[in-house]
């Protein structure tokens, strides 16, 4: 309560509660960073919902009661989302240009539209051809026992399938490109979160050079000799050459960016929906007797080969598996939404009014959402089936007795909702149907995993460690 009472000079009438923590400039970020979920719900119980941290230099107004998030969601004109963004991008890729050029921005979001509809289907088509040359060169060979870590394994498939579905193939067969394309990349996402921080990239070590050597990778010249772009590729790079001239390397930046966005998440949401599932026999179980008689209703069989076919509707359908894959974003997203503070502005909630001053950033917090006993019995449990009810899907939740608008947030909300949502979610349920059809699957290192909590605030969180499990061909 001292410290507490300290800091109030600083802070002007109406402001909400202000927690700087002990560190000048980090302020709580190492209490934030060791137990997020622990922490804000300390804070909360302590401050009430609305409350202001020091966090890295920023002053951030953490909004936690959902039936306050409409305050940041519907608040476009004081609350910017691309002035946090367009920054973000500049220091994580390198991208400049977006700062300065609305037009531009305006013309690569309405690229969005082929992520979805018809241009979906036909994503998810070429993704089916993809995945079919790889399970048959690498994976289906394998009649018997494979082992493999299961996070390497992960991240092989989705970089892979995601790069050549959006970008096309090397006209050259060349596995390395992708492989030493897939290392770099790992390399250089396990610093994402000090690359969007203000810490200088020169003392991230080699974080600078691997970029510009993935960025240079990215460019017009190199992607030119690449077979097969996808729609949104091709419009996006449509767009980049009206206003950069060819040879420009922060096309590639863009493209790095775009390449993020498409597998950063994908990756650790595989990893953990896999790791839940063969943790839980009953879950593996249930979602495999679906699959079963989608193929038997569709007059598919599971012979040898790839003869599995379906379409963007029939993976619809497989609620269960979207309930596995669900709660296992419910129980490792940290998504956080944020937005930049251009003016002082007083939010008026239920609760009362609260100023927040410009320059700062109000960011809405889902872990205290996804954790909530009142919304979800035993949150820190793995529940398959808890987005089912009575054999359809389940999008009714409450608190306080009201319904609830946002139940689960991994893609984000508002503005800033993942246009590629639809996209990987798609992509996660047809490697999952394949390695469960044609697969046995077991777990050897059976053992509880936590969350890595270095790309805090942002997306999915990555494992702490990993497991062993093999994998065979079905006889």
């Amino acid at each position: 309560m001292a410290e507490l009472k300290s800091q109030l000079p600083y802070r002007r009438p109406g402001e909400p509660p202000l927690i700087k923590g002990w560190l000048p400039y980090l302020g709580v970020v190492l209490k934030l960073r060791k137990d997020p979920l622990s922490f804000m719900k300390t804070l909360q119980k302590q401050h009430g919902d609305t409350f202001t941290v020091l966090l890295g230099g920023k002053y951030i107004t953490f909004i936690l009661d959902p039936f306050q998030y409409q305050l940041v969601i519907k608040n476009h004109k004081q609350l910017s989302f691309r002035l946090f963004s367009n920054k973000l991008l500049e220091k994580a890729f390198s991208i400049s240009q977006l700062q300065k050029n609305h037009d531009m921005n305006d013309e690569l979001h309405l690229c969005y539209q082929f992520l979805q509809g018809k241009s979906l289907d036909i994503l998810l088509e070429s993704m089916m051809q993809n995945l079919k040359q790889v399970f048959e060169s690498q994976l289906l060979k394998t009649t018997s026992w494979d082992t493999a870590q299961l996070y390497p394994f992960c991240s092989s498939i989705i970089f892979e399938i995601t790069f050549t579905t959006i970008y096309g193939k090397v006209l050259v067969c060349d596995n390395r490109f992708i492989s030493e394309l897939r290392d770099d990349f790992l390399k250089f996402d396990d610093k994402f979160a000090y690359l969007v921080s203000n810490i200088p990239i020169e003392l991230l070590g080699n974080v600078k050079s691997i970029r510009k050597k993935i960025i240079k990778c990215l460019s017009s010249e190199n992607l030119a000799k690449m077979q097969g772009w996808s729609e949104v590729f091709q419009s996006r790079q449509d767009v980049l050459e009206k206003y950069y001239v060819h040879e420009d390397l922060e096309i590639g930046a863009h493209h790095l960016g775009f390449l993020w966005a498409s597998v950063a998440n994908t990756i650790p949401t595989m990893f953990w929906a896999m790791y839940y599932l063969l943790r839980h026999p009953e879950a593996m179980a249930a979602v495999r007797d679906e699959i079963d008689r989608l193929l038997q209703s569709t007059g598919q069989k599971k012979g040898s080969g790839f003869p599995i076919h379906l379409t963007r509707e029939q993976l619809d359908s497989l609620i269960c598996l979207e309930s596995t894959i669900f709660e296992a974003l419910r129980l490792s997203s940290y998504s956080t939404t944020i937005r930049f503070v251009e003016e002082d502005l007083t939010l008026s909630a239920e609760t009362g009014d609260y100023c927040v001053r410009k320059g700062d950033l109000v960011a809405i917090f889902p872990p205290i959402l996804h954790g909530d006993p009142e919304i979800f019995e035993a949150p820190e449990e793995f529940r398959y089936d808890r987005f089912i009810e009575d054999g359809k899907k389940k999008t009714t939740f409450f608190k306080r007795g009201k319904k609830l608008k946002c139940y689960l947030m991994p893609f984000g909300t508002g503005t800033s909702k993942c246009p590629g949502r639809f996209f990987a979610l798609m992509e996660i349920k047809q490697l999952l149907v394949i390695l469960l059809t044609y697969f046995d699957l077991e777990i050897i290192d059976d053992k509880p995993i936590g969350l890595n909590y270095n790309r805090l605030l942002f997306g999915i969180q990555y494992p702490d460690s990993d497991v062993l499990f093999r994998y065979k061909v079905k006889s």
